[in-house]
């Protein structure tokens, strides 16, 4: 057998690049019986067969996965946002960023168009001081490129973000080869917003970067639910303060008397922002059990 990871899937087919070339396989119907999907992003073993189809045997032990897009072991969420048209939104990206730490990927924050509007370093200050990694880029002049190229390199990394706001022009300015067309259809990566196509890995930078159909915040925002429990957990500032709370074991760290991740609002060393985006997502879910959620 091969060692592998799957880079494309389409149509009970999967493409999976090993040492010695890519494979097309299927899946073993165990897999079926089990009721598991193999995903992009899955590490496998495959046997090659001279005769017969190539076969998927083994997936390994999956670090994370999302739902939509069916993606698997993604190590990295770049989470582009646009100071301008559109406008950032500070709730839709406080909710990705607490759905990557829920799922285990390392959130990566990045600022486009600044060149186009001030007030990025408002924003870059408080998601850094919140322990994220923040990059600001300039697509016009390609500033920040470099750096997001360094941090795909050996990893499997994703980008997400509204329409609009530059994830094409960003990595056209990583890759030129990709030769994406902003806003339109592009060769490579998001090739149309209408075009029904595999998700896949490319080799970017060193690293993978996923191709998915429609790989947008509202995906990700409709198919990842945090339970109330684990929702403190997934804003990595309030963690230092979730043992200091009073009755902490039934604090809400809403307004909850004797609440510390409150008292770190009031003192400015949490931002008040992302404590909005926390009891905004808090009370969404407050009411949904566990069960629900199966």
């Amino acid at each position: 057998m091969l060692d592998g990871l799957i880079i494309k899937g389409i149509g009970g087919f999967y493409y999976v690049e090993t040492a010695d070339g890519i494979y097309e396989c299927k899946a073993r119907g165990v897999f079926r019986k089990e009721k598991i999907t193999p995903l992009v992003g899955d590490r496998v073993k495959i046997s090659v067969n001279t005769n017969a189809e190539n076969t998927i045997d083994v997936i390994e032990e999956r670090k994370n996965f999302l739902v939509r897009p069916p993606l698997a072991n993604i190590d990295r969420l770049f989470i582009v946002c646009s100071l301008v048209s559109p406008a950032i939104n500070t709730g839709v990206l406080d909710r990705l960023i607490a759905i990557a730490e829920y799922k285990e990927i390392e959130p990566i924050i990045v600022f486009t168009k600044i060149d186009l509007a001030d007030g990025y370093e408002e924003y870059a200050d408080i998601y850094s001081k919140a322990g994220f990694k923040t990059v600001v880029c300039d697509n016009v002049s390609g500033k920040g490129s470099e750096e997001i190229k360094a941090l795909l390199k050996d990893k499997v990394s994703a980008f997400t973000g509204n329409t609009g706001v530059g994830k094409s022009s960003l990595l056209n300015n990583i890759d030129s080869s990709l030769s994406l067309a902003t806003g339109q259809t592009s060769k490579k990566l998001g090739r149309g917003r209408h075009t029904t196509r595999a998700c896949e890995l490319f080799k970017v930078a060193g690293g993978y970067v996923a191709d998915t159909p429609g790989f947008s915040s509202l995906d990700i925002e409709r198919c990842e639910r945090i339970l109330k429990d684990d929702l403190p957990y997934c804003f990595r500032e309030f963690r230092p303060y979730l043992d200091e709370c009073k009755f902490a074991a039934n604090c809400s760290h809403i307004n909850d008397k004797g609440c510390a991740v409150k008292q770190a609002v009031d003192d400015g060393i949490i931002s008040k922002s992302r404590h909005e985006s926390y009891v905004q997502m808090y009370n969404e879910v407050k009411d949904i059990k566990e069960w629900e959620l199966k």
